[in-house]
């Protein structure tokens, strides 16, 4: 059955199906959370919109229930969504500034925006080091740059959260130890990919939600500079997406 013909109570029933919201339904395993990224196309880690997550879908009680923040995350399966990570899904910053995990067909859909924003910001001092240096680990641009720890933050910051960066989180053993490694966009995609841009990810992101409220989708990436204020009912007037009821959004 299709958005156009099922009710509200149906659109929520498989979205919480689909979205793996009711215990019955928790994730059991690395290799299952995999199915669920490739299943949606797009994962947030924590539950903040009606977006899909991952943590969200493991149904497990919180590491730290007395604690706010990460204590709040599962208490054995929080390391999926970096392991996810390490199998080759990027780890993007453009929720706003907070992390989500994209499919291949997620990154089409993100590259000529990402791609739109190292034009724009290709003055940034921090994009043009990388270009040069390729790409580096924290203490190396940190020591490069002459910048404290902070001041690197303040500067890879904004360009994550647009998708110019992407940073990818590396674990040392011998020693222990935790870092980053910050690339361009067009070092993890080289080649420019064909489709894509903001009206098709907003789609993706209606169909990987099942149901959305209307007023959020605005909110769920970064790039609002971007946002026309009539994309929504565009999309609905083109047929790509529809209205169940008036405030929310389903895909056909």
């Amino acid at each position: 059955m299709s958005a156009h013909d099922a009710s509200m109570e149906e659109l929520r029933e498989r979205r919480a199906f689909e979205c793996r919201l009711t215990p019955d339904r928790a994730l059991q395993s690395l290799d299952e959370a995999e199915e669920f990224l490739l299943d949606r196309g797009l994962l947030t880690r924590t539950a903040d919109s009606a977006l899909p997550s991952l943590f969200e879908a493991c149904h497990e009680e919180p590491y730290a229930p007395e604690s706010p923040g990460f204590g709040q995350w599962p208490r054995t399966k929080y390391p999926w969504f970096g392991e996810l990570g390490t199998r080759g899904y990027l780890v993007v910053a453009v929720h706003r500034g907070k992390n989500v995990l994209v499919t291949p067909e997620a990154v089409r859909l993100l590259d000529p925006i990402c791609r739109a924003e190292l034009e724009r910001l290709a003055d940034e001092v921090l994009l043009r080091h990388l270009a040069e240096a390729g790409p580096s680990e924290l203490d190396d641009l940190q020591l490069e740059l002459g910048l404290k720890p902070k001041e690197l933050k303040q500067l890879r910051a904004p360009l994550e959260r647009c998708g110019a960066v992407v940073s990818r989180s590396i674990v040392y053993e011998e020693p222990h130890r935790h870092t980053s490694e910050l690339s361009r966009w067009d070092h993890v995609v080289p080649e420019p990919l064909e489709g894509g841009g903001l009206d098709e990810l907003v789609v993706a992101g209606v169909r990987a939600a099942v149901l959305a409220p209307e007023g959020e989708v605005p909110r769920w990436f970064s790039w609002r500079w971007y946002w026309e204020d009539d994309l929504l009912d565009r999309l609905v007037a083109e047929g790509r997406l529809v209205r169940p009821e008036d405030g929310w959004l389903a895909a056909p």
